[in-house]
């Protein structure tokens, strides 16, 4: 997943699809495929039908990206997952994009060296 960045990003209120895809590195259909699958994924439309999602959404995206995509889950194991324990998992996540951070940070820090 490409690194959101979460001081341009805690400003605004919604995502458009296109925003929300560009975060994952996803195609929009997979976007509209989760939020058929996960009744969680609420986001709201707009006058055209476009979709906007809020933060709540994309944390909740971002779940479903780490347990699908990077712990390869299927989407009825995810979807049991989130059910049991979805804040442990949600801990998980943002523990894993911290370490990220770091680790970007220490290889900036090395590259200068």
């Amino acid at each position: 997943m490409s690194e959101i960045d979460s001081e341009k990003t805690s400003n605004k209120l919604y995502y458009s699809i296109g925003e929300v895809s560009k975060m994952f590195d996803v195609n929009p259909s997979l976007i509209r495929f989760w939020e058929k699958e996960f009744s969680i994924i609420k986001p709201k439309k707009n006058k055209k039908g476009n979709r906007l999602f809020t933060k709540k959404d994309v944390d909740n995206l971002t779940l479903i990206y780490h347990l699908v995509k990077e712990k390869g889950y299927t989407l009825d194991g995810a979807k049991k997952k989130m059910r049991e324990n979805k804040d442990e998992k949600l801990d998980e996540v943002e523990m894993l994009k911290s370490l990220k951070k770091i680790k970007a940070f220490l290889e900036s820090l090395k590259s200068e060296l």
